[in-house]
């Protein structure tokens, strides 16, 4: 469990990226799993959510590249960065890039 009392860092995370990017499309997947007894999970002080892949598709990436788009979710993320969380693997597209239609 989170130490914020039942929201998990994902839906937070989703939740902070969902209202300041109009994402039309957000996934988030803990691969914290995978990283169990790698040094950083050893030294994380018993955080269990601390890898995230996370797949955003918004407008507001239209003309940023690609480091604007990571720098804008790693600053839209930055509590969640400096309290526990260790690594992000982001995919940050505009709804054009990512095929998906406006309705």
């Amino acid at each position: 469990m989170a130490s914020r009392g039942l929201v998990t860092r994902a839906s937070r995370m989703k939740t902070k990226l969902q209202s300041a990017l109009e994402a039309a499309a957000i996934e988030i997947e803990d691969v914290s799993y995978q990283h169990a007894g790698h040094a950083a999970m050893r030294d994380s002080g018993g955080a269990t959510e601390t890898h995230f892949n996370v797949k955003v598709v918004s407008d507001k990436f239209d003309g940023q590249n690609l480091v604007k788009r990571h720098r804008m979710v790693y600053d839209l993320l930055s509590d969640e960065l400096n309290s526990g969380l260790h690594a992000l693997s982001i995919v940050a597209k505009t709804p054009k890039e990512a095929g998906v239609s406006k309705t």
